[in-house]
């Protein structure tokens, strides 16, 4: 498993400082976001040519995929193969994307469709285009469960792989993130080893969602599960807020999550 980090969490006065000290602390790789990726396309190709690469891109696209209005659905759609195309121009594993945040848009409409069944079958729709773009592009999509306090739709790991399943496309996947899954998942390494092969994608934060080390996350049996099911990508930090001086704490923070891989 590989080590990655946030751009926006990470020192330096431009990007290939930032790379350079993420190289120098442990890390292999960096995650983005999307917003405003466009106008940086040529400083990335450029900083991210060798060995260290990008992992991912995280968001950047406008609306919802469960917006109640389709404007802004297709807008949504529009915006996220626009991405894919991107996160595969510049070698990432793929666009990690939430769903909804927030409440529900969409009407309840029983006895035909409660508004649960509307969503998901708005978002294997929604799911079966990106993952036809992501399969012509060659890269993947990361569906991203968020904790009940961010968002009333797909809490849980398991609601994730019940969208990947029904879809049925392997570049259709999901990420699992240490701090959502802390709120969220009764059992952290009982839900990864049953999320198993769709999982593509993780991200790290603790317990009060500060760095890694700093709560009461137990990694080490998580990163267990993951070894457990095969998995070798990459796991990023996303930290909100970061605690102490990036400059010492992310060698610091890296060091405590090689320990825990052991």
């Amino acid at each position: 498993m590989k080590l990655a980090c946030q751009e926006f969490l990470t020192p330096g006065a431009t990007l290939q400082e930032k790379a350079d000290n993420l190289v120098r602390w442990g890390y292999e790789a960096m995650e983005v976001w999307g917003d405003n990726i466009k106008p940086r396309l040529a400083e990335f190709k450029k900083v991210f040519s060798g060995s260290f690469g990008l992992s991912t891109l995280c968001g950047g696209y406008r609306h919802h995929a469960l917006n109640v209005s389709k404007e802004e659905r297709d807008i949504c759609l529009a915006d996220t193969l626009e991405l894919l195309s991107i996160a595969a121009d510049l070698g990432c594993g793929g666009l990690v994307f939430v769903p909804m945040w927030g409440q529900t848009q969409i009407p309840d409409l029983s006895p035909v469709a409660d508004a649960k069944k509307l969503q998901k079958d708005l978002l294997c729709s929604f799911m079966d285009q990106a993952g036809a773009q992501a399969q012509k592009v060659g890269c993947n999509i990361y569906l991203e469960p968020l904790n009940r306090y961010e968002t009333h739709f797909m809490n849980r790991l398991e609601e994730a792989v019940e969208i990947c399943e029904k879809v049925g496309n392997p570049r259709v996947m999901m990420m699992a993130d240490f701090f959502h899954m802390n709120i969220e998942e009764p059992d952290i390494p009982a839900a990864l080893r049953a999320a198993g092969k769709w999982i593509g994608h993780i991200h790290l934060a603790d317990s009060h969602r500060t760095q890694p080390g700093l709560g009461h996350t137990d990694f080490k049996s998580g990163f267990k599960a993951l070894k457990e099911i095969g998995y070798t990508g990459c796991m990023a930090l996303e930290n909100f807020p970061f605690w102490g001086d990036p400059n010492v704490e992310l060698k610091k923070c890296a060091d405590f999550l090689r320990k825990q891989m052991e």
